[in-house]
């Protein structure tokens, strides 16, 4: 390491600094002539990126012209948006955005979390303007801890021990945040079938108006507003649906909305020009962050036809998110919404919390997906949207039942917030477990042990003897080809 020695972290007696590139070899992969299903000839599994990182294999190959890996190699993804990221060997012929990192007297697994433990910082720093791919200058210097060979070995086995533990944790962690999303359609579904206000809907049963008298209100409003041109849904036959409690009934989207309406076309800008823009992409994790999202340019006597208000509920009809949907509630800047999104203004005599919750619940998901039209773009339209059917309650009961779904809800988030956290610091554990092992802290040494400096002389001489052979079969080869031209 020269100079650069004086500037690195000291290290245990008997380590010694040097370079990744005086340690590992380099075989990048490539994409073989023949590839397809799995037959008689194609027997060796592909491995690209899929296969890499998840073990699913689409393609095979004959293996011809292409270089191979063992299960206990060392993989690393040198081409793309995951460039640097490292994994352990899948028998097969490595894809052409692959590369195998022979090691040189050097225990694999010790390299392979070596590896892990510095994937972003060769991830941030890539190479290439198109396809981005791992830096050779950058990754070839990067400054290697190395260890004397027995001690590697006790360090990859003390990791590994911690590691099994900490990913148990880490698994039962995600089990109990599966199992909060199980719970929260539990309640919805509670909700909507009327049992989750079963107790009190006995203790009021008298000051209960029946939903369908709330329907028939809200129909004879619209009558007098719409002054004859309000075109009122056919009947609704409701021979097949669900028994509902009684004083419940059956309704569709159209019959307790105001209006349903596509969004504002328009390109989106980030320069504060004119009011905010809401799409699809904005919404997330059933939040939006008014700050992040863009303006657009729109005339004044249009912007009032779709500015949002408190109580809209918008609702992506197209793409990936078909059916995601979001409230707006209380003051928002000024925001229109965007084409991709349905705005369903729900009728005042209507609880926007109760039907925004059923919109959560697995019975609107399945009439989402039993929708849907098109095939390589998915999508709902508004004639679609408004013949959605949603189980309708009392009014006061509407209002129940957003009370105690939100009550549920906040103690299922609270849990969530703590496995969140949990999650975050499991992971900050295993940096700490990884940078402790790499400065000599995580096992004790041995002085009995050969040092690293001795172990060193040997990978360097090896390695030398390696790019001899190496050339000394490339000239041989470059030789064969030309007596093989020549006897042409």
């Amino acid at each position: 390491m020269n100079k650069e020695v004086t500037s690195l972290p000291e290290l245990p007696k008997s380590w010694v600094w040097t370079r990744l590139g005086d340690v590992l070899g380099f075989v990048k992969g490539k994409k073989p002539k023949n590839l397809g299903t799995r037959n008689n000839l194609l027997t060796i599994p592909y491995i690209d990126i899929n296969a890499f990182e998840n073990e699913i294999f689409d393609e095979f190959t004959d293996g011809d012209n292409c270089p191979l890996c063992q299960t206990d190699d060392t993989l690393i993804v040198w081409d793309g948006a995951r460039c640097g990221l490292v994994g352990r060997g899948v028998a097969g012929a490595i894809g052409s955005t692959l590369a195998k990192l022979p090691c040189f007297e050097v225990n694999s697994t010790y390299i392979f979390y070596f590896l892990q433990s510095m994937y972003e910082f060769i991830n941030k720093r890539p190479r290439g303007v198109g396809i981005p791919h791992v830096e050779p200058s950058l990754f070839w210097n990067i400054p290697l801890p190395l260890p004397p060979l027995l001690e590697q070995r006790r360090i990859v086995t003390k990791i590994a021990e911690l590691f099994t533990r900490l990913d148990t944790g880490v698994e039962a962690l995600k089990k109990v945040r599966a199992q909060l999303k199980r719970y929260r359609q539990s309640v919805l579904k509670h909700a909507f079938e009327g049992k989750l206000t079963e107790e009190w809907r006995q203790a009021h049963k008298h000051e209960l108006e029946p939903a369908s008298v709330l329907l028939d209100r809200i129909r004879q409003e619209r009558h007098k507003t719409a002054k004859g041109k309000y075109k009122e849904l056919p009947p609704l036959d409701t021979s097949n649906l669900s028994e509902l409690p009684e004083g419940w009934a059956w309704a569709r989207i159209g019959d307790i909305s105001e209006a349903i309406q596509y969004g504002y076309t328009a390109s989106s800008i980030f320069e504060a020009t004119g009011p905010k823009m809401l799409r699809i992409t904005d919404i997330q994790n059933n939040s939006v962050d008014w700050d992040t999202v863009p303006y657009c340019r729109i005339a004044t006597e249009e912007k009032a036809k779709y500015l949002l208000k408190d109580g809209d509920l918008v609702f992506a009809r197209t793409g990936a998110t078909v059916g995601k949907s979001f409230l707006i509630r209380d003051t928002i800047p000024e925001s229109v919404f965007a084409s991709y999104l349905i705005r369903i203004a729900i009728s005042r005599r209507i609880s926007k919390i109760f039907v925004y919750s059923f919109f959560q619940s697995y019975g609107y998901w399945m009439q989402i997906y039993k929708g849907q039209l098109g095939i390589g773009q998915p999508n709902v339209n508004s004639h679609t949207l408004s013949k959605m059917l949603v189980p309708l309650s009392p009014a006061i009961e509407q209002d129940r039942i957003a009370e105690e779904i939100e009550r549920h809800f906040s103690v299922a988030d609270q849990i969530e917030k703590t496995v969140d956290h949990s999650l975050r610091q499991a992971e900050k554990l295993r940096h700490s477990i990884l940078k402790r092992a790499f400065e000599g802290k995580l096992v004790p040494q041995d002085p009995n042990d050969e040092p690293a400096e001795k172990l060193l002389e040997r990978i360097k001489a090896e390695r030398a003897k390696h790019l001899t052979e190496a050339k000394a079969s490339s000239k041989s080869k470059k030789k064969t080809h030309t007596k093989q031209m020549e006897l042409v």
